[in-house]
């Protein structure tokens, strides 16, 4: 065999041995993998629930009753201010005193008035009894007689008249101290130390009870659902959620805005202050509706989707029409069948036509 020959036979050979080979394979082949699900999910169904109606208004936040206290003493000069804004007082406190000296002096001159008036009417009773009594003698005539028992009647109204300017006096220094007419909150203050003030002149505002209301504004619309003891929960401006009651329903209209107030009752909290905007919600009763957990709901695209899982574990992505949120829960409207399964959470790392193994959700202690 010459060397020119030996390629041919090595070519020959490769040949042979790759056309075995594919002859074995042909003969024995391997079976195709079975595609892997993309996740492990839980499925849930849609269920029928008591959902909320709720009213929602917008409004501010004001004193229940806002109280009014002024001076009743006219042209006294202010001594003392005993209380500033936002301090809590008790009915019957002393907020502010002014300077009696003037009464005091008043009333020693109104005592001694009294005191003398009570002195000519011992001397005119005196009289008038002698003179009753010398009646039957004659020694005096009936005219003398009616002049002393007139003059002690006289005394007698003057006494009298004398003792009730001793008692107004007596007022009018109670006046010169400033007293809370009820418990509450001070909400103003205008009370200068050393003015000399005339009677009716404000120095205080006071949050009557330390109460306050929201004021929110409802469309005449839905006016006629809200009715006096309905729960509401009130939303601040700085976010924190507070809890009132309906107490009353404005009797009218407002023109302009065609709105109507609701006056709602705030329970007691350190976050409400008077003059703070709220949003509200009004809950009018309750309707039942068709739910799904929330995080079986995915947002793209500004709208609503979650992926149904069928028979054969395969996904299908249903656009759904969303409503009220309720807890961890939100109404279905529409695109969701009532009978469909879902994929309870995780919807964000899927798309339509992935394969999943459904697994059995956790049981809840």
């Amino acid at each position: 065999m010459n060397f020119r020959s030996r390629p041919l036979l090595l070519t020959l050979s490769v040949i042979a041995v790759a056309a075995a080979t594919y002859t074995v394979q042909a003969a024995d082949p391997k079976p195709a993998e079975a595609p892997r699900p993309a996740l492990t999910v839980t499925v849930v169904q849609p269920q029928r629930i008591a959902v909320p109606l709720r009213v929602t208004a917008n409004g501010n936040i004001a004193a229940w009753q806002e109280a009014s206290i002024g001076t009743e003493a006219n042209g006294l000069r202010l001594a003392d201010v005993k209380v500033n804004v936002g301090d809590v007082v008790k009915r019957g406190q002393v907020l502010a005193t002014f300077a009696p000296d003037t009464v005091l002096a008043e009333q020693a001159q109104i005592r001694a008035t009294v005191a003398e008036a009570e002195a000519s009417l011992a001397e005119a009773a005196a009289n008038a009894q002698r003179a009753r009594e010398l009646e039957t003698t004659g020694a005096l005539s009936a005219q003398q007689i009616n002049q002393y028992v007139t003059a002690e009647r006289t005394a007698q109204a003057r006494l009298e008249a004398q003792r009730a300017s001793a008692k107004a006096q007596q007022l009018r220094l109670g006046q010169t101290k400033v007293l809370a007419p009820d418990n509450g909150v001070i909400s103003s203050r205008t009370a200068t130390v050393g003015a000399v003030l005339p009677a009716g002149q404000e120095l205080f505002r006071l949050i009557r009870q330390g109460r306050l209301e929201w004021r929110g504004e409802v469309a005449a619309s839905d006016l006629s659902r809200v009715k006096p003891g309905q729960p509401v929960e009130l939303t601040a401006a700085s976010g924190a959620k507070l809890a009132g009651k309906v107490r009353m329903v404005a009797p009218t209209i407002d023109v302009q805005t065609r709105n109507g107030l609701v006056y709602v009752d705030l329970a007691a909290s350190n976050e409400a202050r008077a003059g703070m905007f709220g949003h509200g919600e009004i809950d009018v009763g309750s309707s039942q509706a068709l739910t799904l957990p929330q995080s079986a709901v995915t947002l793209r695209d500004g709208f609503h989707y979650v992926l149904q899982v069928g028979n054969d574990s395969k996904l299908t992505q249903l656009k759904a029409k969303v409503g009220r949120r309720v807890g961890d829960r939100i109404e279905i409207t529409a695109g969701v069948p009532v009978d469909a399964k879902v994929v309870a959470a995780g919807g964000g790392f899927l798309a339509d036509g992935d394969l999943v193994k459904v697994v059995a959700a956790p049981a809840t202690k």
